[in-house]
């Protein structure tokens, strides 16, 4: 089985992959989305750093790397492509867009019947300072983006009208969610191929809960309904693993807030015996047995 990663060399998460599909007798190669080369009438017709992807059993996809919009479109045209050629795309192309997008991503757990946080979208100034209005507290986050960077709690109407017009000045779209006390804590769990492996609550000193953002992580065993929320998470986007991120309200309702389609592990790594780079490569493994 020929097995590529879609990642740049120093990706941590990449060389735990190669260690785990190497126990297998599989040696993936690391490519980058960065150097990929696609030929219309002429093969190979996708290559990178003079391999041929489109000889590959499966890519998985560890990393798209910021860009140009014509860059981000062109990369995921790419998978699109090899997808097309027979490539076993991890997660898929469609998935990925679906997750890379907040409100694409609450749409879809809406539509599943999942619980989610009240949400407003808009292009509109006048529409964001309704909403704000509306619901008074608040959690402005970028509609593309990850690790808890750029979002924003507020509070106060003054500090909406500014935080608003500078966004409004930089052509972005306004993603306004309700705030949801939650006492600092969230819920991380780990999917994959319909089932949940791991899970942790994450604790934050602030209402951020990112790892990323210095919270602390500990072992969690999702009860029935919440694994039953995980599971429809991921097969909602059709995807072959994520992870899926759940807010405990001080309330005792809990809701799915994101869901992750190029999920890191190391910090759930720290609270499980399970090897969870060794989980992705059996799975996938198993799918050409």
């Amino acid at each position: 089985m020929k097995v590529g990663i879609l990642a740049n060399e120093q990706n941590e998460h990449a060389s735990l992959l190669v260690e785990a599909f190497q126990k297998h007798g599989i040696c993936p190669q690391i490519f980058s989305a960065t150097q990929l080369v696609a030929r219309v009438a002429d093969q190979p017709f996708v290559s990178c750093t003079k391999s041929p992807l489109d000889q590959l059993d499966v890519l998985l996809v560890r990393s798209i790397p910021g860009g140009s919009l014509e860059q981000v479109i062109y990369r995921m045209d790419v998978l699109h492509r090899l997808e097309r050629l027979g490539i076993k795309v991890v997660n898929s192309p469609a998935v990925i867009e679906k997750t890379v997008d907040k409100y694409y991503t609450s749409a879809i757990l809406e539509e599943a019947g999942l619980p989610t946080p009240k949400t407003v979208v808009t292009e509109k100034f006048s529409e964001a300072m309704d909403a704000f209005r509306g619901m008074g507290d608040v959690v402005v986050k970028p509609l593309f983006g990850s690790l808890g960077n750029g979002i924003v709690r507020i509070t106060d109407e003054e500090l909406a009208y500014r935080t608003f017009r500078a966004l409004e000045m930089g052509r972005y779209v306004f993603y306004i969610q309700e705030y949801i006390p939650h006492r600092n804590q969230d819920i991380r769990a780990f999917v994959i191929g319909g089932r949940v492996i791991a899970a942790m609550l994450r604790t934050g000193d602030n209402w951020k809960t990112n790892i990323a953002k210095g919270a602390k992580a500990q072992p969690f065993s999702l009860d029935a309904r919440l694994e039953e929320y995980c599971l429809k998470a991921a097969a909602a986007l059709g995807a072959d693993y994520v992870g899926v991120d759940i807010l405990p309200a001080e309330n005792g309702r809990y809701y799915v807030v994101e869901v992750n389609s190029i999920p890191g592990w190391l910090g759930l790594q720290k609270t499980t015996d399970l090897n969870i780079a060794e989980e992705i490569a059996d799975y996938i493994f198993r799918m050409f047995l």
